[in-house]
């Protein structure tokens, strides 16, 4: 799933790279990156919709702070993709709309 993405590298010292795959497609991406990064770098955009408008959102502060980036990382949903590194084999689907609630996302308040 190599792209030509508007976002570039700065050229440094090599990198290690890893095969994930993004909505099924394989993806190489540099050891040590996260998840948006590597969304980006693979023009993965939009990495998600809103559940109520569904409006097309992409990774922005790339520091966990706007949830922008959630995506779905080996079956577990609404995961910060700026907040994960990616690793060899890892699966990457991005979300579009709500999700349907398991039986392990729901918390009781103590």
């Amino acid at each position: 799933m190599q792209t030509d993405s508007p976002f570039n590298r700065l050229e440094t010292a090599s990198a290690a790279t890893v095969t994930i795959e993004i909505d099924g497609q394989p993806f190489t991406a540099r050891e040590g990156d996260s998840v948006a990064a590597a969304l980006l770098a693979a023009g993965a955009i939009p990495s998600r919709t809103t559940p109520v408008s569904a409006s097309p959102r992409a990774p922005y502060c790339m520091m966990g702070v706007c949830f922008e980036c959630l995506v779905e990382v080996d079956g577990l949903a609404n995961v910060q993709g700026c907040m994960v590194q990616v690793s060899e084999g890892m699966r990457v689907r991005r979300q579009n709309g709500a999700r349907a609630l398991t039986q392990g996302d729901v918390h009781e308040a103590v």
